[in-house]
């Protein structure tokens, strides 16, 4: 298990890079949906729903 559960630049793209490849799988008139079920996904997973809320605040940033 890795002690520093961050990711480093190589993780980052790696998972941008399958994102990405999720989306065009998705189409464009699903891509909305995919996210929206990846992004509830990930706040089963992390199971801390004040660190999602940080996350969204944080990526409405700066759009």
């Amino acid at each position: 298990m890795n002690p520093n559960p961050h990711l480093d630049i190589a993780g980052l793209e790696q998972v941008y890079d399958r994102l990405a490849t999720a989306i065009d799988q998705a189409g464009p008139e699903k891509s909305e949906l995919f996210l929206v079920k990846l992004a509830l996904l990930q706040a089963k997973a992390m199971g801390q729903p004040a660190v999602f809320e940080a996350q969204v605040e944080a990526a409405l940033k700066d759009l």
